[in-house]
């Protein structure tokens, strides 16, 4: 069964929802497997990056797990797989460059639970770009 799931991986559809829409990235879904600086769920809510594009930018490209598919400004998309069974998650940046603030989303593809690995990866990223 294991290899079964390698060979198939737990990557799923990338979704057709991502991007900016209004000034602002989309809504997390009900399961607990989504954070967003945009969220006013507390379960949900995440504060957003101080940092610029740039500074960002090269915290991302240091991360063996993460990919950048999409880099226009003011807008970031990167993948990130896990390494153990290749589970993806989607990762959005958007810079309001008014405020020095960079919104955040960062979303399973699959699951229902991720066990605050969104959550920590945002977390993470923050304490990189942390003066």
């Amino acid at each position: 069964m294991i290899g079964l799931l390698s060979l198939l991986g737990c990557a799923g559809e990338r979704p057709t929802s991502l991007g900016a829409s209004d000034g602002q990235l989309g809504t997390c879904p009900d399961s607990p497997n989504c954070v967003s600086s945009f969220e006013t769920r507390e379960s949900h809510q995440i504060a957003p990056l101080q940092t610029s594009l740039a500074e960002l930018r090269q915290a991302l490209t240091s991360l063996p797990e993460a990919k950048i598919i999409s880099d226009q400004a003011p807008y970031i998309y990167a993948e990130f797989t896990s390494r153990l069974m290749g589970y993806v998650d989607d990762v959005e940046f958007l810079e309001d460059t008014n405020s020095g603030l960079v919104h955040v989303r960062s979303a399973s593809r699959l699951g229902h639970s991720d066990l605050g690995a969104n959550r920590k990866r945002i977390e993470s990223i923050r304490g990189m770009l942390a003066p």
